[in-house]
């Protein structure tokens, strides 16, 4: 029956050393719903979701399925009671066939043996269910888009029986046209009677796919409802705990003389004969589908990916395509992907700032580790970074947190162009609004940026002339105020 509680948490409290990540929480799941988990970075929502996926151990409090107890003891003891999680970095064996993923710790076996004819058709009927009827069970789950890795985890739920499924950012890595593909897949869940909790800093997603909402701050409840009953500005001001009067706020900058140009630069397969001509104290954007070469775009720019042909010059100097040199003209960059890439996570935040330029902290090669640590707690004072101190690890801090000492890290290099792939992915909006007002700043003080995102109002609110990319070519250039969100999507879909 719709509506009904399926799963119930009461006085959750978990603590981590000093830090108190719960504070008590209460949360309520009914069969054919799907509840929105919303929340800044460092609220609460993924460790509230790790306990009740069995990752951790709540320190204190109940939870229930039904009228029984629900007390997980690891994520084995969670899929057989119910409750499949669907992680923001997807969990699968890419080694392994779909099927063997499916039935990944299936407990229809017989004497310790998986009889598969037994499961083929369950197999068949969950890949069926997520529209992937036309895949083999024996293909490569590593050799599948990351879009039909995230419907196979789906599928892997159902294959396990669960009545409870929490998403955690599934959309993260998605383009529109999948996204579309989950939400219908999602409806299709709700019919099924299946509970969901669904986590996600996009507001307008949230509305698209969830019935109610519950607000995390700090670790505690401070809202929960009916989304057709709240407003935007409402769920901020529970997020952030104050009125945000301006979610895109922007500081006055004028861009000023040509500073960088970018000739016929070509690479393999990505970019093709890119020309842009950047001006100090620009935000320049860059849209366009997952796809369009973006990424490669600012890759190549930087030196990481290889140059086929073409140019980069600084102030009328041409540059050395190496990563060294594109450094010493002054280029930093922050990578789409912040944990393989942008940020060390098993190392301090303090060495993840410094580590690209010591030499401002060395005499006869002996580093002055105050003097470090002096400028490091600066730079996080500067970007509003919360944290214990700076060493911890940054593998410690939240999304939104990495993020902002990703954005140190290269002011810390002293960069003057600024490569932001994807800067606001996985953060939520009060962070968002924060990282938008940097921009504004860095901007103000001359910097030139290059700001690749999929998320079209933060490109048409923050930047000043925004380029759309199709199939690796640069189609079209702009000033903001004369482009639309559907102008955009009509040059980037060619």
């Amino acid at each position: 029956m719709r509506g009904q509680s399926i799963l119930e948490v009461n006085e959750i409290c978990k603590t981590f050393g000093p830090t108190k990540a719960l504070r008590g929480v209460d949360l309520k799941v009914r069969s054919g719903e799907v509840l929105a988990l919303i929340g800044e970075n460092g609220a609460g929502k993924s460790t509230l979701l790790k306990i009740l996926s069995g990752a951790h151990r709540a320190d204190s409090g109940q939870m229930s399925i039904g009228d029984r107890p629900f007390r997980p003891s690891g994520p084995s003891d969670t899929r057989q009671s119910g409750v499949a999680m669907i992680y923001q970095e997807l969990n699968l064996a890419p080694e392994l066939s779909v099927e063997d993923n499916l039935l990944l710790g299936h407990r229809g076996t017989g004497g310790g043996l998986l009889i598969r004819n037994r499961q083929r058709s369950k197999v068949l009927d969950a890949l069926r269910t997520v529209g992937l009827d036309g895949i083999s069970p024996m293909a490569i789950v590593g050799e599948q888009s990351i879009a039909t890795q995230q419907m196979i985890e789906i599928a892997r739920a159902l294959v396990a029986e669960a009545r409870i499924i929490l998403f955690d950012e599934p959309t993260s890595s998605l383009p529109q046209k999948d996204v579309a593909r989950l939400f219908s897949i999602i409806n299709d869940l709700k019919k099924r009677q299946i509970g969901m909790v669904y986590i996600s800093h996009f507001l307008e997603e949230v509305r698209e796919v969830a019935d109610r909402y519950a607000v995390l701050r700090d670790g505690e409840n401070v809202g929960e409802g009916k989304l057709e009953d709240v407003e935007d500005d409402t769920i901020v001001s529970m997020m952030v705990g104050r009125d945000v009067e301006n979610l895109f706020p922007t500081v006055p900058h004028c861009p000023g003389e040509p500073w960088v140009k970018i000739q016929e630069l070509t690479g393999f397969p990505y970019p093709k004969k890119i020309n842009i001509e950047l001006r100090r104290g620009e935000i320049f954007g860059i849209a366009g589908l997952v796809g369009a070469g973006r990424t490669e775009l600012i890759r190549t720019v930087f030196g990481l990916d290889h140059l086929l042909t073409g140019s980069v010059s600084v102030n009328g100097e041409s540059v050395r395509s190496s990563i060294g040199e594109r450094i010493k003209a002054g280029f930093g960059i922050i990578s789409e992907d912040r944990k393989n890439e942008g940020l060390a996570q098993n190392l301090s935040i303090i060495d993840n700032l410094t580590l690209s330029r010591l030499a401002d902290y060395t005499t006869l090669g002996v580093l002055n580790l105050n003097r470090r640590k002096q400028t490091a707690e600066k730079l996080l004072n500067r970007v509003q970074v919360k944290c214990k101190s700076s060493g911890q690890a940054v593998s410690e801090l939240s999304g939104g947190n990495q993020q902002k000492v990703a954005i140190a890290r290269i002011l810390h290099q002293q960069a003057d162009i600024l490569l932001m792939d994807e800067p606001t992915k996985g953060i939520d909006v009060g962070t968002k609004a924060e990282v938008y007002r940097m921009l504004g700043e860095l901007a103000a003080t001359g910097k030139t940026i290059i700001f690749v995102s999929s998320y079209l109002p933060e490109l048409l609110a923050v930047c000043d002339r925004i380029g759309v990319m199709a199939r690796g070519e640069l189609r079209d250039v702009r000033d903001t105020l004369d482009w639309t969100e559907e102008e955009v999507m009509r040059v980037a879909i060619g």
